[in-house]
């Protein structure tokens, strides 16, 4: 029996009887619940058809085992509930054994949903416990060989008439994010995890530059970021560094130079208003940048500092060129604790802040979410357990480097596991991006649905053969577009979900896993669905009107928890409080989750807009239109911006108004002409004028925001 199992939640086993469902239990973790139980009757139960392995079937034919068979069919389980009632006496327990199931990596749950049905129909009061097994979900910093086995983490019980299968998982799920949250790596540096995988992984993994055709193995880009750190250590005494670039090798070595440096990387949205790049530069207090010439250049509409406080890093670079050559020698012959010694590093860990992204809020004003330690590591660990990748594969890395999804899935990610890349500045160019797939065997691709019609367009399907992944996120992904993706590239595209403040991915569909001999396959993936939860992820629901709390498979505002949520927003107190209680973080979203286990995103409560992946927000598109048609709503509201269905983009903005003429075109082309003048992104500019006698206002004076949406829809 294996002694390298760790137990937590301990106080939570009742001395009374109960019904032991834990998500998923092997042989030698068979033996040490059998032992947590040692001195009490123990009852071994299982579905008739269960898959065993030869050494649980063999311990159950033992002299002295009690174990019981039902059917997942069974008409009556309340009767099979009162049988096995009578084994709780005295404090027995029932343990109900999973068996043998094919399953994707890191999932805490092996249990079908007809059988967790019938095992809460039984009425018995249940204990919840989610195994992990370490080893499964692994991350580059942490000694595997000190790692327990297993971890087993118990729940309270449940009462037996408050059993669900609802109420089951989300406790399981609760369990779950309890072990992973105790993982020791969450404590430690992302430039220490960084520079350990970059060593590990340094000479057989490279970024491949789609913008020339260039290589560059990992431990020359690990080697130039060293050189250049010394050298932003003596440019600004500041904590955070700008960083206006999109993907590449020079995207890559500014944020690892600024990490080196003992700072904190700051990727500035470039294709933001220009009061929001100055609001997010104010907020973050940042005096120096780093950029490139061409892209300063190519970018010519962008708010850009003084030349005094740029940083070119083609410049700066090839001065270098000895130190970067000594550090390619240096980093191969000492070990990580040496070179970070010399660095500096491992001052900041843990919840101090690592990196820091901004989001626009309603107000307008952008928000600042600043990343800590854990939340990246915890996030490069949670995403890496599911999507497996080998240090041979290849992901495409196009997304920008100021969204959450760029900055940990192509950026932290492919450094700390040792996965290549290939990168190019833009997910917009599909056509040169099937090119980069085709010429590099790329087999993940990550995108939207926006970005996936372009490639429905311009791509030749032998040009995609390569890909195992195809994950969406940021919007809807239409069942539509996802068959005729199918059909056309023969590869099913997976929803995802993840916020900027998750850091960013929560749940993902995944390619349903092949079966293997007798034994059941669990769904990795419901369309229509955005997938199950990553490891080290706990969920509740409350209700949207009055916020107190309902059952998981009802249509609920989504609360999540975990080691990857952000700790609050940058010196906000106040928008942190109402988004951060006790722990769980109130999404904004509406959703349920059905008795797999996948989340099923139904509605949004902020007023944003999804548009090809960006947030939008309506209130900051308000003011902007108010500003220009220098409209006065003080007394009455004349104008209100709506999201709108769009087949291309998955939402439009929409503007209701009552200050409109005859001609509706016209007046909307002057007036997104204006706001572009104005700075505003083409994306936000209203799509389509809608005319109204008012515009719809509450009893309290606020917008009616559902009487709007209906005005616009109807």
């Amino acid at each position: 029996m294996s002694k390298n199992i760790e137990i937590l939640g301990k106080e939570h086993i009742p001395s009374e009887g109960a019904l032991v469902i834990p998500g998923r239990l092997d042989f030698h973790e068979m033996l040490h619940l059998e032992q947590i139980f040692a001195g009490r009757a123990i009852t071994w139960i299982c579905e008739e058809n269960v898959v065993l392995d030869d050494a649980i079937r063999s311990f159950l034919e033992r002299d002295g085992i009690t174990a019981v068979a039902f059917s997942a069919d069974d008409a009556a389980p309340e009767t099979i509930g009162d049988n096995l009632r009578d084994k709780l006496q005295s404090g027995g327990v029932l343990i109900y054994l999973a068996g043998q199931v094919c399953s994707t990596s890191g999932d805490c749950c092996h249990i079908t949903a007809p059988i967790l049905r019938q095992l809460c129909a039984l009425g018995l009061p249940v204990l919840p416990v989610a195994v992990s097994k370490p080893s499964e979900i692994a991350s580059a910093p942490e000694n595997t060989a000190k790692l327990p086995s297993s971890i087993f983490s118990f729940r309270p019980v449940i009462p037996g008439n408050e059993v669900t299968p609802a109420t089951w998982r989300q406790a399981l799920l609760e369990a779950d994010e309890i072990a992973f949250s105790s993982r020791s790596f969450l404590n430690g540096s992302l430039p220490l995890a960084i520079l350990s995988g970059l060593k590990k992984h340094g000479s057989t993994t490279k970024l491949y530059d789609g913008t020339d055709d260039s290589e560059l193995a990992f431990d020359r880009i690990l080697a130039a970021a060293i050189a250049f750190s010394g050298e932003l250590k003596q440019m600004t005494k500041k904590k955070r560094v700008g960083i206006i670039l999109p993907p590449g090798k020079g995207g890559m070595v500014a944020n690892l130079a600024v990490l080196f440096a003992g700072k904190i990387p700051v990727n500035l949205n470039f294709t933001a208003s220009h009061a929001a790049v100055q609001s997010s530069i104010r907020q973050a207090d940042i005096d120096k940048f780093i950029t490139a010439d061409p892209f300063v250049r190519k970018v010519s509409s962008f708010p850009w500092p003084p030349n005094r406080d740029l940083i070119f890093i083609e410049r700066s670079l090839p001065a270098l060129k000895k130190k970067i050559i000594r550090w390619v020698v240096l980093t191969k012959i000492l070990p990580v604790s040496v070179i970070a010694k010399i660095l500096g590093l491992g001052n900041s860990s843990g919840d101090d802040e690592a990196v820091l992204l901004f989001t626009s809020g309603s107000s307008g004003e952008p928000k600042g979410v600043p990343l800590s330690h854990r939340n990246v590591l915890a996030n490069v660990c949670q995403f890496g357990s599911r999507i497996c990748l080998g240090h041979h594969t290849k992901i495409l890395g196009c997304l920008p480097l100021f969204h959450s999804f760029g900055s940990t899935v192509t950026l932290w990610y492919p450094c700390i596991e040792g996965v290549n890349l290939v990168t190019y500045p833009s997910p917009l160019e599909t056509k040169r991006l099937a090119e980069l797939i085709e010429m590099h065997s790329v087999n993940m691709l990550l995108s939207t649905p926006t970005f996936l019609r372009g490639y429905m367009r311009r791509v030749k399907a032998e040009q995609l053969q390569s890909l195992d992944y195809v994950v969406t996120g940021a919007e809807k992904l239409p069942e539509s577009l996802a068959t005729a993706f199918k059909e056309k590239f023969g590869i099913l595209p997976l929803e995802g979900y993840g916020l900027t403040e998750t850091s960013p991915a929560t749940n993902v569909n995944l390619p349903t896993p092949e079966q293997e001999g007798q034994a059941p396959v669990i769904d990795s993936n419901r369309f229509g669905s955005v997938g199950k939860f990553l490891p080290g992820m706990a969920v509740k629901m409350t209700n949207p009107a009055t916020g107190k709390p309902s059952p998981i498979d009802h249509q609920g505002t989504i609360w999540l928890r975990g080691a990857n949520i952000f700790p609050g927003y940058l010196g906000d107190e106040k928008k942190t409080a109402e988004v951060i209680k006790d722990g769980w973080f109130n999404t904004g979203d509406i959703g349920r989750i059905d008795d797999d286990g996948f989340l099923y995103i139904e509605g949004r409560l902020s007023r944003f807009s999804k548009i090809a992946g960006e947030m939008v927000p309506h209130e900051t598109v308000e003011a902007a239109i108010t500003k220009v048609l220098g409209l006065d709503q003080e007394t009455e509201r004349k104008i209100a911006v709506v999201g709108i269905p769009d087949e291309q983009k998955g939402e439009a903005i929409a503007l209701l108004t009552t200050v409109c003429g005859d001609t509706l075109e016209q007046e909307c082309i002057d007036l997104r002409y204006k706001l572009m003048d104005q700075g505003l992104p083409s994306l936000w500019c209203p799509k389509s004028f809608i005319p109204t006698d008012e515009i719809p206002i509450l009893a309290s004076g606020k917008l009616d925001i559902k009487a709007c949406q209906q005005l616009a829809e109807s």
